[in-house]
């Protein structure tokens, strides 16, 4: 009873204000704000998504006027996701013994990722420039990136509270895990540049940016490496690196295809409001069309009208009222829950499966090691269960 009675603890949000709290003090200042929240967004149909994934970039203000761009909405699902995230996943408080500490004890290297059997040692030392093998494996990401939610691959552990404790304890763990992240920076044509988490433009940075600009499964993997950051005690990395995407995608146009993604998840992964608003105002000045910014403050507190503008940031509009089959859907997300093993999968690595269902990774050829055994065939059914419920997440 006790532990039903616990579940009732966390009321979700169910509106755009209830996920976001960027803007509620809508100063120029940076001073911190509590570390409250953010998200934003209205639920947005498959065809919305689809529009508002393109290149903004391709139409100029001086030629579009506000009517003859189609109104574009942000993801409620996104949004509500990325706040459970920043919230510490409130619903979720099962605790494990030292003993079972599998994430703290594969970057110690006393245990091998499964189900692949390579310990972080060879992928440190032996994978780095590797990038076929990056690319298409889909099995090292969840182990490299732990998370307080269960990913697509089945057999990696997700993080508690007090595993996290003892990984920011122990020195050799964060050099690995800091190791790992340049790993992953040099893949995507990054380099870190110090302890402060900087980062800039590797030497290879034209032939990865263009591989990263059409290998956007990709996407997925940078939002669970800066939500793992936050968790294991780096959350100051990640502003430099939402910053140089954003930088690429809105002014050098080097990865155009990442704007919606950096606007609607990697900056809502960083938990002080202060931080999200310098990112946003700094995309505010760079976006273009720049009357179809939608994540800036509400009109209301822009100009003290009530009343909506175009490219405003949230409207207050609740999410639309579900059918008794979406409203099911709705119950579960935005994680998926599979009742017959009792495994609870994210949003994120929900998008991954469906693509992995649909045949959307093209080349990927390790596909069986991914999904490995009955659990990841039930999870790619599910993720075709669940293709309109979290279409509106494309790219990421």
């Amino acid at each position: 009873m006790g532990n039903l009675l616990g579940s009732w603890r966390f009321k979700e949000p169910s509106t755009v204000e209830e996920c976001d709290s960027t803007w509620g003090s809508d100063s120029e200042s940076d001073e911190p704000a509590a570390e409250d929240d953010s998200g934003i967004s209205d639920s947005v149909s498959p065809a919305e998504s689809e529009r508002a994934a393109g290149d903004p970039g391709e139409t100029s203000p001086q030629t579009e006027s506000p009517e003859s761009v189609p109104k574009m909405k942000r993801s409620f699902y996104a949004a509500r996701d990325l706040y459970k995230y920043r919230h510490s996943y409130p619903n979720f408080r099962k605790s494990r013994q030292p003993n079972e500490y599998r994430n703290l004890r594969f970057y110690m290297n006393k245990i091998p990722l499964v189900p692949d059997g390579i310990y972080i040692e060879e992928i440190l030392t032996k994978w780095r420039g590797d990038y076929d093998k990056l690319e298409h494996n889909h099995t090292y990401i969840q182990w490299l990136f732990p998370l307080r939610e269960q990913g697509l691959n089945f057999y990696a552990h997700e993080l508690t509270q007090d595993e996290i404790k003892e990984f920011q304890s122990t020195r050799e763990a964060k050099r690995r895990f800091l190791a790992a992240y340049s790993l992953m920076l040099d893949f995507y044509g990054i380099k870190l540049l110090d302890k402060s988490g900087n980062v800039a433009r590797a030497s290879n940075w034209q032939e990865r940016f263009q591989h990263l600009n059409e290998s956007q499964h990709n996407y997925l993997r940078i939002t669970r490496i800066l939500k793992s950051l936050g968790e294991l005690g780096y959350e100051a990395f990640k502003a430099p690196l939402v910053r140089l995407f954003l930088e690429e995608s809105l002014c050098q146009n080097t990865i155009p295809n990442m704007q919606h993604s950096v606007l609607e998840y990697y900056v809502y992964t960083i938990r002080l409001p202060a931080t999200r608003r310098r990112l946003l105002r700094y995309a505010r000045q760079h976006y273009r069309p720049a009357h179809a910014f939608l994540w800036g403050p509400p009109p209301k507190r822009r100009g003290g009208a009530v009343g909506g503008g175009v490219g405003a940031g949230s409207s207050g509009i609740r999410a639309p009222a579900p059918t008794p089959e979406r409203q099911r859907r709705g119950e579960e997300s935005p994680t998926s829950t599979l009742a017959s093993s009792g495994i609870i999968v994210s949003s994120h690595d929900a998008m991954m499966c469906q693509d992995l269902a649909g045949g959307g990774l093209k080349g990927c050829t390790g596909l069986g090691s991914s999904m490995v055994g009955l659990e990841g065939a039930l999870m790619m059914a599910g993720a075709r269960g669940e293709r309109n419920q979290y279409s509106e997440m494309v790219p990421l």
